[in-house]
């Protein structure tokens, strides 16, 4: 039997009405992290965040890789079109936000830790999602 892990997007375990799907624990990923984001048309809701020592999965960098629709990464009064097409990758202390465009924006973002990984509890399935750290 081949080493494979198949699953289709709309099955995988919701979190937050399905805006963020737990990849990484559906496909049994366990060398980074893995969620697949569907954000809603001009949604103002994605946080805020960093990866730095206050957050749930401190020193975390991450990648974004957009698959559909469009959007923009926020990060420090600089914008950076998100589009399919394009890859952006954000240091862990990079203070960083998502928007939306007008026809939403679904993209895969893959974190993990420079030389090491643990799965953050919230990503497992049925896991409570997180609560993002209030500045």
């Amino acid at each position: 039997m081949p080493d494979v892990s198949y699953k289709l997007i709309h099955e995988m375990d919701g979190i937050y009405g399905d805006i963020a799907r737990r990849a990484r624990a559906e496909l049994g990923v366990s060398s980074f992290g893995m969620q697949i984001m569907s954000l809603p048309p001009s949604w103002p809701g994605y946080p805020d965040h960093d990866h730095g020592p206050a957050a749930t999965d401190p020193g975390q960098e991450e990648v974004y890789l957009p698959l559909e629709g469009d959007g923009m990464l926020l990060a420090d009064g600089h914008e950076y079109a998100l589009r399919p097409g394009v890859a952006v990758r954000v240091g862990p202390e990079q203070r960083r936000r998502i928007v939306p465009g007008e026809r939403g924006l679904r993209f895969v973002a893959l974190g993990g830790i420079p030389g090491a990984f643990a799965a953050p509890a919230w990503t497992e399935i049925g896991a409570a999602p997180p609560v993002p750290a209030s500045r």
